[in-house]
């Protein structure tokens, strides 16, 4: 117990100093991406910027998630962390969104851009986020380790960015800033589309991608005294704690031990798939449920 406490206040750790890493440099990176005219490196803060709310509400979930379930949310406060992922993504989407037409503009009006500057803001860029995607990269919890890929990839961001500014310093290719910002933009909406789906998925309780409903009702048939099952329902808290519940319907029950011999079956078989809580109710042969209908 003390050394989870000690790992729990260590992983808060991380992500306060990340979080604010990476939101000084975002401020930063938007006044100087205006002052040497670099739409590329405003691309990039609009994405730091989304990391930045990541690693704000990641490090908020982290100490809310030791909060236990009470009157308010019984199943704890684990699903937070999905308004988080929602509020990041559309976030991410609307800024993305400007920095495209703002691109797009300078296609097709081309700007000078200051080179020097922007190789020194790609070098201030990769120590910082190479900083703290160190200090995550240790990480045990889920929060930490997709915290890490991510300023992970705003490392190799600003690798891009420095490339694209020595090109500049010696080459006057105008074009090269704002193709680069479109496409940092694109691969940042890649990722936020996708990220934003599966968000959407769980928050709509689709059964989890890697449990097999149809598989595990034919296992939960194949139990003796088991006739029919209704009522069956997986989903997911946060996409990664999952809950089941069911209606076992029982056949040739003369006594309460068939009955209890039966859920713990059930509940060995369930085990294996490691949800978080499950619910199982038994129905007699001679019952008639009333909730049938409503699980058409």
């Amino acid at each position: 117990m003390g050394a989870h406490h000690h790992h729990h206040h260590q992983s808060g750790k991380n992500l306060k100093i990340a979080f604010f890493l990476n939101l000084g440099f975002t401020l930063l990176e938007i006044v100087g991406g205006l002052y040497v005219n670099s739409i590329a490196i405003i691309s990039d803060a609009v994405h730091d910027l989304g990391d930045s709310l990541a690693l704000g509400s990641a490090w908020y979930l982290d100490k809310k998630s030791e909060q236990r379930s009470d009157a308010k949310f019984s199943f704890g406060y684990s699903r937070f962390s999905l308004l988080g992922a929602l509020i990041n993504s559309l976030v991410l989407i609307g800024g993305s969104v400007y920095v495209i037409s703002e691109a797009v503009g300078r296609l097709l009006n081309p700007e000078q851009s200051d080179a020097e500057g922007m190789f020194y803001f790609a070098i201030l860029g990769i120590l910082v986020n190479g900083y703290a995607a160190w200090k995550m990269s240790g990480g045990k919890t889920l929060n930490e380790k997709v915290v890490s890929w991510h300023l992970l990839e705003d490392v190799l961001g600003w690798v891009a960015v420095m490339i694209v500014a020595i090109v500049l310093y010696f080459k006057d290719i105008p074009y090269l800033d704002p193709a680069l910002s479109l496409f940092i933009t694109a691969y940042i909406l890649w990722g936020v589309v996708g990220r934003l789906k599966e968000t959407l998925y769980v928050f709509l309780q689709g059964v989890p991608k890697e449990i097999d409903l149809v598989k595990i009702e034919k296992e939960l048939l194949s139990i003796d005294h088991v006739q029919s099952l209704h009522h069956t329902h997986i989903w997911s808290l946060e996409g990664e704690h999952h809950v089941f519940s069911t209606h076992l319907k029982l056949e040739r029950i003369d006594s309460f031990d068939i009955i209890v011999g039966v859920k713990n079956e059930a509940k060995a078989l369930l085990k294996k798939y490691h949800f978080k809580h499950f619910t199982i109710e038994t129905e007699l042969d001679t019952e008639n449920c009333t909730l049938v209908s409503e699980d058409s």
